[in-house]
């Protein structure tokens, strides 16, 4: 990645608002490029690793006023509407920041909320949600899509490109939110594809890791169907996005599907197999957790084949 200097970016006072996996893995991208950034999260003891890489910490959402930039990656609809415009959030303080980024995965009914609320006090929002995990972020293969001002997005996408290797900007409003609930039906759809040919294939006889071999050098094969190989190979269900979180973006797309009058028959059967994985005790787990759903279903008990398989996962130059 370029660093800001060299895109020609102004080197502004940047703030973070929510430590979580997400939001350390990309703050942590801006700190190692050499930038400042000041970090607020609720649990303070969850800045840690970022103020061992030189963050400042914010005693509240309110302290990251004076900043010219400030990102946001919280878990929901509430939490965004609560750091912005709750009791002591971040736009009811004395001093307001330039631009909100907001990166949360949030329905655009809370997202409009949010921009109502920033642009009532003069301060740009952009919504920009991301593709990836943490391991994809560290890598610096995360993608972002964005909509808002194309004012606000030219000003900070020097900074965008700290963190992503590639920002579109998809026009005003709330698209972007519209797009990211697009990527993560269709997140959904494939690892319920990759969960039931691949028990298809172990019923039959054929190893797991054979088949998947064999799609990902196929044109089949693609970066999603690779790094998600060592789950399904070895059932690791560490979550880098669990069950229960898909299922949310789950809920958010389909409502925007009936709004918008679109029939969409596959992605519904894929929403009542979350709902069923989150009944059987996988909610906290991998959403990759599908494939022993799947399996239950066929009769089969699956066991780690314990392939050191490759994710693809390798940082870019």
């Amino acid at each position: 990645m370029q660093s800001v200097a060299e895109q020609g970016g102004a080197d502004q006072s940047l703030g973070w608002i929510g430590a979580g996996r997400m939001g350390t893995a990309m703050a942590s991208l801006v700190l190692k490029a050499g930038y400042d950034l000041t970090v607020f999260n609720r649990t303070r003891a969850k800045t840690e690793p970022l103020l061992a890489l030189g963050a400042k910490a914010a005693d509240t959402v309110a302290d990251l006023g004076p900043c010219d930039v400030v990102f946001v990656t919280v878990a929901s609809s509430d939490d965004l509407l609560a750091v912005l415009g709750g009791e002591g959030g971040l736009l009811g303080s004395g001093q307001l920041p330039g631009i909100v980024v907001d990166c949360s995965t949030v329905s655009a009914e809370a997202s409009a909320q949010a921009r109502a609320m920033a642009e009532a006090k003069g301060v740009g929002f952009l919504a920009a949600p991301v593709s990836g995990n943490p391991k994809v972020v560290t890598a610096g293969r995360m993608t972002m899509v964005v909509s808002g001002p194309r004012a606000a997005f030219d000003a900070v996408e020097p900074y965008l490109r700290l963190v992503a290797q590639e920002a579109t900007y998809v026009g005003e409003g709330e698209l972007s939110r519209l797009v990211k609930l697009c990527h993560n039906l269709f997140l959904g759809v494939m690892i319920q594809s990759l969960a039931e040919v691949t028990v298809l294939a172990e019923k039959g006889g054929v190893r797991r890791a054979d088949l998947l071999n064999f799609i990902n050098n196929s044109v089949l094969g693609s970066p999603f169907s690779r790094y998600k190989t060592p789950n399904l190979v070895n059932l690791a269900f560490e979550p880098s996005f669990t069950t229960r979180l898909l299922r949310k973006d789950f809920d958010l797309g389909l409502g925007a599907a009936r709004s918008l009058e679109v029939p969409m028959p596959v992605a519904a059967s894929v929403h009542q197999r979350l709902g069923e994985a989150i009944g059987h005790g996988m909610g906290e787990m991998d959403f990759a957790a599908l494939v022993e759903l799947e399996a239950k279903g066929a009769g089969m008990e699956l066991v780690s084949e314990s392939v050191d398989v490759d994710d693809g996962l390798h940082p870019l130059d």
